[in-house]
């Protein structure tokens, strides 16, 4: 291909085809190195590592809550959330509480609710009886004459003193006793889910013979000689003879 041409010309081809060798050669480098993934730093990847950890849901999830009777209410919405920390400020600052249909007077199981904007989620708020003194009562065995009234302290029938806080708790049923009629009846006291028995013993009052009020008159008179008269209840004395 070069024979037919000059020093020159064959000087001027091949300082040509060079140029263009290392044009390519460039070219080629270039290619791999803009086709190469950047490799983030250390610095970069603990940001974008930090961004994920702090990202939040933001979903709203609601607690089960309980609580003893006549105990206020919470108003404060954070109370009422399982993942307060997982929600934005932001949208806290807008959720909404709804408590009117607990009823804290009254033991039971309520609704409550909290919207954020045009949704409403419902939560549970159960409202228990305070817990009683735990104790043990023990019971009189009592005795009441026939047609007497039987009371209604409940102290009446109880071993143990009971204080204003057990006394409206403790319930009496005295409906198996029968005044009007002798016997053993049982009597029943509830308190604190335990039941307890007792007995009251209903009598009839013995009957007492009326004294004779001439008994000892007459009594006298015999003893001392004398004729006692039933019918004037008077004494007789028999005159006495003189030697």
């Amino acid at each position: 291909m070069l024979k037919n041409t000059t020093y020159k010309q064959r000087t001027i081809i091949i300082v040509t085809l060079t140029l263009w060798s290392i044009v390519f050669i460039g070219s080629g480098i270039t290619m791999q190195m803009m086709d190469k993934p950047k490799t983030k730093t250390k610095t970069e990847l603990k940001i974008t590592q930090k961004r994920v950890a702090n990202m939040k849901s933001n979903e709203i999830l609601l607690k089960s809550m309980e609580q003893e009777i006549n105990q206020p209410l919470s108003m404060n919405v954070k109370d009422y959330l399982e993942n307060v920390d997982d929600i934005d400020n932001t949208i806290l600052n807008e959720l909404k509480l709804d408590t009117s249909m607990v009823n804290v007077n009254q033991a039971g199981t309520y609704t409550y609710t909290v919207t954020y904007q045009k949704k409403t989620f419902n939560g549970t708020f159960e409202i228990k009886e305070k817990p009683l003194p735990d104790m043990v009562l023990t019971l009189k065995n009592l005795n009441l004459e026939l047609g007497s009234a039987l009371s209604t302290d409940i102290q009446t029938y109880i071993t143990e003193t009971l204080t204003e806080e057990v006394k409206p708790n403790v319930k009496l049923d005295l409906t198996n006793v029968n005044t009007a009629q002798a016997g053993n009846y049982q009597y029943t006291v509830t308190y604190n889910g335990r039941l307890y028995t007792g007995n009251i013993t209903i009598y009839e009052p013995q009957k007492t013979e009326e004294k004779d009020p001439y008994e000892q008159q007459k009594t006298d008179c015999e003893t001392n000689g004398g004729t006692w008269n039933s019918s004037s209840n008077t004494c007789s004395q028999q005159p006495s003879t003189t030697q």
